[in-house]
């Protein structure tokens, strides 16, 4: 069994590459890996990639959701694989086609992961996107069929809310890693923000996920690595018991 540090993921959803230095950091010990996603990649570039790999042992999370025709995602996955990252993500909610040309395109070189239905989707969402109801009424089965679907085309894994990992696991079993985000600490509340489908990191790897992408519970602290630290105090405790 792994370390909990090494289920922690921090989230690098901040608008400037000082403000991104900054919590790499001050987390660079409590965090086993750090998820760039497209805000500050849009404003870093590489350049941040490279800065995560110098400054900490953490691995890196470049979380994108590549969605396009296959040809050019496959391309678009050939440059990430080669810069030194672990895990990269491309939406499941397009065409088998596309996923096989990412895996070809990471050519075994970075992990892909499928992007099942967003967090901060629920039921009225999918039902106003024109989901047959078998679908929108019950998400989980959703994201069976999507995960199943990146299982068939080669992916390494698979995002998906603490909700669906526990049914995902028993259908699928360890084949696929499960990344979550939407996790929610049990000493914090899940407010409003746009997080539909949140649990707590206990629930989460009960149920069998992975990776635990937790952001704000320790970005908006006063002190984000005390809180990063309470964080893995509890889930120390669930690996445990």
């Amino acid at each position: 069994m792994k370390p909990p540090k090494e289920y922690l993921v921090f989230p690098l959803d901040v608008p400037t590459i000082d403000a991104a230095k900054d919590y790499i950091e001050r987390l660079a010990e409590a965090v086993g890996m750090f998820k760039v996603g497209l805000e500050l990649f849009t404003k870093a570039g590489p350049e941040i990639i490279t800065f995560i790999k110098t400054a900490t042992k953490a691995k890196i999370f470049l979380d994108l959701k590549l969605h396009d025709i296959p040809a050019t995602v496959q391309r678009t996955m050939a440059v990430i694989a080669g810069m030194g990252v672990d895990l990269v993500t491309v939406h499941c909610a397009d065409s088998r086609a596309m996923l096989t040309a990412a895996v070809e395109g990471a050519g075994g070189r970075v992990g892909v992961l499928g992007v099942t239905v967003l967090t901060s989707i629920a039921a009225p969402d999918l039902q106003a996107a024109g989901y047959r109801d078998e679908f929108a009424e019950d998400i989980k089965r959703l994201v069976l069929k999507r995960a199943t679907l990146a299982l068939e085309t080669g992916c390494t894994g698979i995002v998906c809310s603490g909700l669906e990992v526990g049914s995902l696991k028993k259908q699928l079993g360890n084949r696929l890693i499960a990344v979550t985000p939407g996790i929610r600490p049990a000493w914090q509340s899940a407010g409003s923000d746009d997080q539909k489908r949140v649990v707590t990191p206990v629930r989460a790897i009960q149920d069998g996920a992975d990776y635990l992408v937790i952001g704000r519970p320790i970005r908006d602290a006063a002190d984000p690595a005390a809180a990063a630290a309470k964080i893995l105090e509890e889930i120390g405790a669930s690996l445990k018991g």
